[in-house]
């Protein structure tokens, strides 16, 4: 692997892992209701995208101006593994490890939240406790969730990022 590649994947990686581990640090030692927040989703989708692109422009620009679709994919590709990879890691020791108690409170206030939204929709009673009941049974921060999770993110990143590539694709002039 080109070392360029290589450096910048492993770089935004770490930053994107680091900075996402410290926003979660922030809102479990602020405020567990931060964790259902539609802005703190919102601001978080910001900064991924906003990252992915750092890293085709970063290399890019390292590469001279020109990148292939493999190069691009393969830098952004090695970043979100290893950003994703490290706030799975926090997650999965804060959430089961630390403050298992911090999980249900999260669930128990996603739940009333989606339960509300729907309620507003005009979904019949019966059917919000229907699915009340399915999202109680389910453990979004269990070690196995995660990690289905992690990989459920990385194909739509492959695919997101595959994209990007294209976009950002500039071959080398042939002489």
């Amino acid at each position: 692997m080109n070392e360029i590649i290589k450096k910048n994947g492993v770089k935004f990686g770490l930053i994107t892992g680091i900075v996402v581990l410290l926003i979660n640090l922030m809102l479990y030692l602020i405020d567990l209701k931060l964790f259902i927040s539609t802005w703190i989703s919102a601001g978080l989708f910001l900064f991924y995208f906003i990252i992915s692109l750092l890293v085709f422009i970063q290399t890019k620009k390292d590469l001279g101006g020109f990148i292939s679709l493999k190069e691009g994919f393969t830098a952004y590709f090695l970043s979100i593994v290893i950003g994703f990879a490290i706030s799975i890691s926090f997650n999965i020791i804060l959430f089961n490890l630390i403050d298992p108690e911090a999980k249900e409170t999260i669930k128990e206030l996603g739940i009333e939240a989606f339960v509300n939204m729907m309620r507003k929709f005009g979904t019949p009673n019966a059917q919000l406790k229907e699915m009340a009941t399915k999202m109680e049974e389910q453990d979004q921060f269990a070690v196995g969730s995660q990690i289905m999770g992690y990989g459920i993110n990385l194909l739509f990143g492959a695919i997101y990022g595959v994209i990007l590539a294209a976009i950002f694709k500039k071959d080398k002039p042939v002489f």
